[in-house]
């Protein structure tokens, strides 16, 4: 197996979904608690980023083997068939990056606090269940929620609870503060899995998985697909007004007319191979801005 084949299996260009938050966590952190905690920081960084090649792993290895439509899905669409993957090899790396990342994990949380081991347990639990199970969440209508609020959230909560743990209080107005300052990655995100089910309706709908495109339909999806993406920079403005972010990150307005050229062909057709890279675009530019204004923030 080629590093090509190596990247599209743990889908490398996908993986600033995950990178983002956490660099969002790290400046939050600095910007609020005016620390940082670097050790088990980068600990956590390699932990997370191994877990997030094993859930994309792990979901190849689960829409293979449980796919209905076999002679086309199965051998020429998925990853594994297509390329023809040992499944040894296959069964190896999900064990290497499933038990590398769950000790890095422990040992963060030995050295941070116990919250980092429970807020772990659920990133883990959404991530082997998004694919496995009898009722994969990724076959169901809950699964542009959970990778959302797990990597949107968690990862930057985690990143957030890491570098300021001493001084972190649980609080309802902490977990205000930072879901409120996270919430246009986690929109965005479930923006980014609503898309990719959009776009899969029908493929989906032959494999007998039933998203949440299936219940409210394709217009539906593109309704809160628009709505989202108008939260998350009204989410950044209300962080201003608050006081939990700095006037820097109100900057943030000037990409709104590179977004509206994003969308615009997403929302004319939805089709995988065409349209798709729009929210990918349209995630990874928000991102960017975001966090580069936080850091920007710093230097006030």
């Amino acid at each position: 197996m080629n590093f090509k084949i190596f990247a599209e299996l743990i889908e490398l260009k996908a993986k600033t979904a995950s990178v983002f938050p956490f660099l969002l966590g790290l400046g939050y952190s600095l910007y609020h608690y005016k620390t940082a905690n670097v050790l088990p920081l980068v600990i956590y960084f390699i932990a997370m980023f191994l877990f997030n090649c094993f859930v994309d792993i792990w979901d190849n290895y689960n829409d293979y083997h449980n796919a209905v439509d076999t002679a086309d899905y199965q051998k020429n669409t998925n990853i594994i068939g297509r390329e023809e993957i040992p499944m040894k090899l296959i069964k190896g790396l999900l064990a290497f990056f499933f038990i590398v990342s769950l000790v890095l994990g422990l040992i963060v949380a030995s050295m941070t606090g116990w919250a980092v081991f429970f807020l772990g347990l659920i990133c883990y639990a959404v991530g082997i269940f998004y694919a496995g199970g009898p009722k994969p969440l990724s076959s169901l209508p809950v699964g542009e929620f959970l990778s959302g609020i797990t990597m949107g959230y968690i990862i930057f909560l985690i990143c957030v609870y890491i570098n300021a743990h001493g001084m972190f209080v649980w609080s309802w107005a902490t977990i205000g503060s930072t879901f409120l300052i996270s919430l246009p990655n986690t929109l965005l995100i479930a923006n980014l899995m609503l898309a990719n089910n959009t776009c899969d309706l029908e493929e989906d709908e032959a494999n007998h998985r039933f998203t949440i495109v299936h219940y409210i339909g394709r217009q539906g999806a593109l309704l809160w697909w628009k709505a989202a993406l108008v939260i998350a920079f009204l989410s950044v403005v209300l962080a201003v007004i608050l006081g939990l972010l700095s006037p820097v990150s109100l900057a943030i307005i000037i990409i709104i007319p590179l977004m509206i050229k994003f969308a615009r062909p997403y929302l004319k057709k939805q089709v995988k191979r065409e349209t798709f890279i729009c929210s990918v675009k349209i995630l990874m530019v928000f991102q960017l801005f975001q966090v580069l204004l936080l850091f920007l923030s710093l230097i006030e």
